[in-house]
């Protein structure tokens, strides 16, 4: 009779746990399904620098009807969509000004960030302007900035993410390598230049898919979407040196339609 008494108890208590369980997932399952707004942060790779058709309402931002957010948006009607991406934006500035519209139904978060805290305008204008050796001696700064302060500047942005936006898939998008090497190119930069920068986009890509990982956000590797669209390519979705000045070294609408916009659908 005790026995059978323990045994009762067990199984009481087991099923009360179970139920338990059960409902706790049942409703983790239903905040992630009420979550279905997306909110696109970042900087001019994400606003849309140099796809043209600008919203005019963005100012300086510079956000385009042809970014992969819009893109995205567009095809997929979430329920509600803020597009805060910003040109020139490095980490800081994601934090102070775009992170307003997260919230607990915020349920897709993308993003592109890094390249400007290490002085991605700054190394193209040295490149362009400047000799072969002060070229690669700014890629090396830009290289030590890489490894030393930014991986904590990602942290600070990506762990804000998650905690304004907890039922979010966060999706944190890479950059394109520059240059095709051996291309069509038979002015401007040298090859050496090139193959520095395209390095230097492949180490930043690693240490943002990395910060990204420990975070347990996907990333969106865009590189192999531009190989065969390089700059000297023949078929670039990538600016050179161009008017505005500011659309240099940035995707085009085709860029971001063939070249952003699958990356994030993949991650996503």
């Amino acid at each position: 009779m005790r026995f059978t008494r323990i045994a009762a108890t067990v199984a009481a208590v087991v099923m009360s746990a179970t139920i338990g369980l059960v409902g706790a997932g049942t409703a983790q399952a239903a905040d992630q399904a009420a979550a279905t707004g997306y909110v696109a942060l970042g900087d001019s790779y994400s606003s849309g620098v140099g796809a043209g058709n600008y919203d005019s309402g963005s100012g300086d931002c510079k956000r385009s009807a042809n970014a992969y957010p819009k893109l995205w948006a567009a095809a997929n009607s979430p329920s509600s969509f803020d597009f805060t991406a910003c040109s020139g934006a490095v980490t800081g500035d994601v934090l102070s000004n775009q992170l307003g519209p997260l919230n607990a139904n915020t349920g897709l978060v993308s993003i592109s960030i890094g390249g400007n805290d290490i002085g991605f305008a700054d190394v193209m204008t040295t490149c362009v302007l400047q000799s072969e050796s002060n070229c690669l001696a700014r890629i090396d700064r830009a290289r030590a900035e890489l490894n030393s302060s930014l991986p904590g500047k990602l942290d600070q942005v990506y762990s804000a993410i998650s905690s304004k936006a907890p039922s979010a898939r966060v999706v944190v998008l890479g950059y394109p390598r520059l240059y095709k090497m051996g291309g069509t190119c038979i002015v401007g930069l040298s090859e050496t230049e090139r193959a520095a920068l395209n390095q230097a986009s492949e180490d930043l890509n690693s240490v943002i898919a990395k910060r990204a990982a420990d975070h347990g956000f996907g990333f969106g590797d865009v590189a192999g979407n531009f190989t065969g669209h390089e700059i000297c390519s023949g078929d670039s979705w990538l600016h050179s040196v161009t008017f505005p000045l500011g659309d240099s070294y940035h995707p085009t609408a085709a860029g971001q339609s063939g070249g952003y916009l699958p990356a994030l659908n993949s991650a996503a």
